[in-house]
């Protein structure tokens, strides 16, 4: 049988697995007993790509089957700083789990700089290594190159993050419409828009801690995850995509 190895974003975990990825997802957000619940974020890993950082030999031994011939389900490599040692090329599919079980499996796209849109603010949520949300100025190549390339003082060796809904607000943060934004802080993220006019940082923290439960109805262009020029994009699919691609997905969140 298949062994597969995931990096799970939320929590920070490499795990071996005789699941597939949906099979994964599933059983990481239900429970066996489907009495836990809980939204999941992974990467399936290319194992090939990652001899040099894994303990290969541990695998072999230990994602093996159970006694009555059950797929062994989860083997935790690591729980520390994983991010920062898988090479980015070895990152192959994204899936996002619902908190009962759907899973959306997302392709890596290459990202188009020609593509993004001028004079517009942005709102991202960090998912790895660090978690607060943060609204900048900069799109997302600029935004994961100031963080990690050294030119601060603060430097993260590699970042996760998905790109948030701003509506009117990205154009027209004091006037904007937020009608349609799922969030309850909407006069502090207008406040903390306003503030990146003349502001030298071009980003500022909007809410500092993440209760771990992404509002997947709230992503706009997608998931990121770079290091310095290295950027690999995740589209996120509109609504009416996935309402054709993965109805169960859209009818849960």
């Amino acid at each position: 049988m298949s062994k597969y190895l995931y990096l799970s974003v939320t929590p920070e975990a490499l795990i071996a697995s005789m699941l597939p990825p949906a099979e994964f997802g599933e059983y990481m957000a239900t429970g066996t007993k489907k009495s836990n619940k809980g939204q999941m974020i992974f990467f399936e890993v290319d194992q090939d790509l990652v001899k040099d950082v894994v303990d290969t030999d541990y695998i072999e031994k230990n994602c093996v089957r159970h006694a009555d011939g059950a797929p062994k389900h989860s083997v935790y490599l690591s729980v520390y700083r994983v991010l920062e040692t898988i090479p980015i090329k070895a990152l192959k599919n994204l899936y996002l789990t619902t908190d009962n079980g759907i899973v959306l499996e997302l392709t890596p796209t290459p990202y188009d700089k020609s593509c993004e849109e001028k004079d517009s603010l942005h709102l991202y949520q960090e998912l790895c290594p660090v978690t607060p949300q943060v609204a900048s100025e900069f799109c997302p190549a600029a935004f994961v190159k100031a963080l990690t390339d050294g030119s601060r003082q603060i430097k993260l060796p590699k970042l996760f993050f998905v790109e948030l809904k701003l509506g009117e607000l990205a154009a027209n943060p004091a006037t904007g419409s937020a009608e349609h934004l799922p969030y309850t802080h909407v006069r502090h993220l207008r406040d903390c828009l306003l503030s990146l006019s003349g502001y030298e940082k071009r980003m500022k923290t909007v809410v500092r801690s993440y209760n771990g439960t992404l509002l997947y109805r709230s992503v706009a262009s997608g998931f990121y995850v770079g290091s310095g020029d290295e950027l690999v994009y995740y589209r996120y699919p509109t609504m009416s995509e996935l309402e054709e691609i993965n109805y169960d997905f859209l009818a849960t969140i």
